[in-house]
């Protein structure tokens, strides 16, 4: 089992945590900062939460993907498959969702990390495979039009940008898809 990534990311988000909110407000993803130039922006402002409950509910969701379903991927892997995603939710609010000012937090490349673990897993079943693909799908499209999941809101106590689970999702969909045409199914 690779533990290099996960750990330092995990290790990585508990300090900009116990920082906040100067290092919320240095690394969020931010509109303006970025179209002035701020271009990091997009992929720190994963890194960053709204709080401890926020974050914690965010490493709740990586150990589950990294020990059920990522536990091989190469540190070469992991650090590709976060950039992608990291870059389809930054990249993807900044380009489609021009109101949205700012933006924290780890679940849009959380979704893309599960996205990706479930087209290169190779101990799963295909029908495993596509039902939990259906699931997430029917997850995302709900949240697009319904908003968060029940709950999610008072226990961040912040409000929830489902349009990040769906740009990492796509992310993780394009990254994951190359990575199995590839042959690279356990991020070699």
């Amino acid at each position: 089992m690779n533990y290099v990534f996960p750990g330092l990311l995990l290790a990585l988000t508990v300090v900009l945590q116990a920082f906040a909110p100067h290092t919320t407000l240095a690394l969020r993803y931010d509109r303006a900062a970025v179209a002035g130039g701020e271009v990091w922006r997009l992929i720190t402002g994963n890194l960053v939460h709204l709080n401890w409950p926020h974050l914690l509910l965010n490493l709740a969701g990586l150990v589950l993907i990294w020990v059920l379903l990522a536990r091989e991927w190469s540190f070469r892997f992991w650090c590709a498959a976060f950039l992608i995603c990291a870059l389809a939710v930054g990249g993807g609010l900044f380009a489609f969702d021009p109101a949205l000012q700012w933006y924290v937090g780890l679940s849009g490349v959380l979704h893309g990390l599960f996205v990706i673990a479930l087209l290169t897993e190779p101990h799963l079943r295909w029908f495993e495979r596509v039902g939990l693909l259906a699931a997430l799908a029917a997850k995302i499209a709900w949240e697009q039009f319904h908003g968060p999941t029940p709950g999610v809101t008072e226990l961040i106590h912040g409000a929830v940008v489902v349009q990040a689970h769906l740009y990492g999702a796509l992310g993780g969909a394009v990254f994951g898809a190359g990575a199995w045409l590839g042959g690279r199914t356990r991020g070699g």
